[in-house]
């Protein structure tokens, strides 16, 4: 973008991908290794949960395809009382689009005003009044929501939550990483995001049972990726015989599998993720302490958090004040762009 000022561009995302990262697959690549899922991507979900303190990881192309695994695995799971699903205003498109096709009925909550994170107050109107059984939230841009009210609902009315946390990688709420709080998380290892694995997602847990639906659910509805025992209660339950049993397809399934050529990018990212997180907190920090109320700007924050942004979000005083600091700032060869999609009950395809 043409601009006056330092003459440096500061760009929303950059490539997290290094030329150390570049070399290590070079490197693993002349080994001549199995390119398609296999032993990378198990010891990248290995590693995943250890790091972020879940018993299960699994591994998929895309952030939006974790999304669509969690929804899909509790619906599978028949676990839930109603198809009825609390959706985020201010999140992703992906992050509400799978309860449309996957045929829950969603019910949209607003974003309170300090975190954009779901509304507590109005979340419990809302689980009084309709009764769902499940609830999304997104910590929005890598803020946590405000997790003691969410977590104190839960424990009181007793939904399934799903964190998507695929902009908030490291963040933590009271010292605790977010995703971990739900019964599902979602991570996304997208360009520009804290690891990137070219394209990738995660989905963690600590309910074995549901590790074994996504597992199963990721690759066709197959059991193949499962453990012996499992797949022995499986053919035992639906009475499958030995012939068969390879080629069984206990759900109705997808194919959202990454490969081991991403997940070997993601094994080198996660070397330096300690290091990427720490500069994104340090990075939130200047952020909070610029963007005072006396700036003008509501900054989005939670006081509780340790914040690994992926950006900078504020709210203007106006359609007019917003216009004239963005025009300062692409001056300056900052860029800007709205927040996600906004409103996602402003979209079309809502």
């Amino acid at each position: 973008m043409p601009h006056s000022g330092t003459g440096k561009e500061y760009l929303m995302a950059v490539d997290t991908i290094d030329d150390h990262d570049i070399q290590d697959l070079i490197d693993w690549l002349q080994t001549s290794p199995r390119l398609t899922q296999g032993e990378v991507v198990e010891e990248f979900q290995r590693q995943w949960a250890d790091w972020l303190g879940s018993k299960h990881a699994v591994f998929v192309n895309s952030g939006s395809s974790a999304n669509l695994l969690m929804y899909a695995t509790l619906q599978a799971s028949r676990a839930l009382r109603n198809n009825k699903v609390v959706v985020p205003a201010i999140s992703w498109a992906t992050t509400v689009a799978p309860a449309l096709q996957l045929g829950f009925e969603p019910i949209m909550c607003d974003a309170e005003d300090k975190t954009f994170g779901i509304d507590p107050n109005q979340l419990e109107d809302i689980l009084k009044r309709d009764e769902p059984d499940a609830v999304i939230l997104v910590h929005v841009l890598g803020v946590p929501c405000d997790m003691e009210a969410i977590m104190s609902l839960k424990d009181k009315y007793g939904f399934y939550l799903m964190e998507d946390a695929c902009a908030a990688t490291g963040s933590t709420y009271d010292g605790q990483r977010v995703g971990t709080f739900g019964h599902l998380s979602s991570f996304s290892f997208f360009f520009g995001h804290h690891l990137s694995t070219i394209e990738g997602g995660m989905v963690c847990t600590n309910d074995s049972r549901l590790k074994a639906i996504m597992r199963q659910l990721r690759s066709h509805g197959w059991a193949k990726d499962l453990t012996q025992d499992e797949e022995d209660w499986q053919a035992r339950e639906y009475q499958v015989d030995g012939f068969n049993r390879p080629f069984t397809f206990y759900y109705a399934g997808f194919n959202l599998r990454s490969t081991d050529l991403n997940a070997q990018i993601g094994l080198s990212q996660m070397k330096k993720v300690d290091r990427v997180i720490a500069r994104r907190v340090e990075n939130h920090r200047v952020y909070q302490e610029t963007l005072t109320p006396e700036s003008g700007f509501m900054l989005q924050q939670n006081d509780r958090a340790e914040i690994a942004s992926i950006a900078c979000a504020v709210l203007a005083q106006s359609s007019e004040h917003r216009a004239r600091v963005t025009a300062q700032l692409t001056q300056q060869g900052v860029e800007t762009r709205p927040l996600g999609g906004g409103n996602m009950s402003r979209q079309p395809f809502w």
